[in-house]
């Protein structure tokens, strides 16, 4: 394994801060706090990855939709599809203690540095072969 893979496994399973000071959390409240757009909850919100309350007009988040937005988002940086996070937040309910959630997890997080990894090599290649490619240009002039 690479020494810079990505964090991702560790910090995904760690729960993110709770906010007891809080019940719950309005659109604004979760923009500023992870830097996103509405539009972007929105589609969150379209897609049933999280299920704010309506009230009236106002959408309400719950911890619940929080927790799940901050695992949307970390899924997404490192390259997971939306259905890959879905079925990794899903798996929270599962009632077992989170233990298959983390196994699915894991080995996703496994798969994916694995996928980078090759991915790399093959860039790595790439660039070698540019780098020769300019110096034959270099040195034929």
């Amino acid at each position: 394994m690479a020494m810079n893979a990505p964090a991702f496994p560790l910090e995904a399973l760690a729960p993110i801060e709770p906010r007891p000071d809080r019940d719950a959390f309005t659109i604004s409240d979760l923009c500023a706090e992870f830097s996103v757009t509405p539009r972007a909850l929105r589609f969150y919100e379209d897609e049933g990855l999280i299920a704010p309350e309506r009230r009236g007009t106002a959408r309400v988040y719950s911890h619940r939709d929080r927790a799940r937005l901050a695992w949307i988002l970390r899924g997404k940086r490192v390259g997971f599809s939306l259905a890959e996070i879905r079925e990794m937040i899903d798996l929270y309910d599962v009632g077992d203690d989170r233990s298959t959630q983390k196994q699915v997890t894991l080995q996703r997080c496994l798969d994916r540095i694995g996928l980078l990894e090759d991915q790399k090599r093959d860039i790595d290649a790439h660039i070698a072969e540019l780098q020769q490619f300019v110096d034959l240009l270099k040195s034929s002039d």
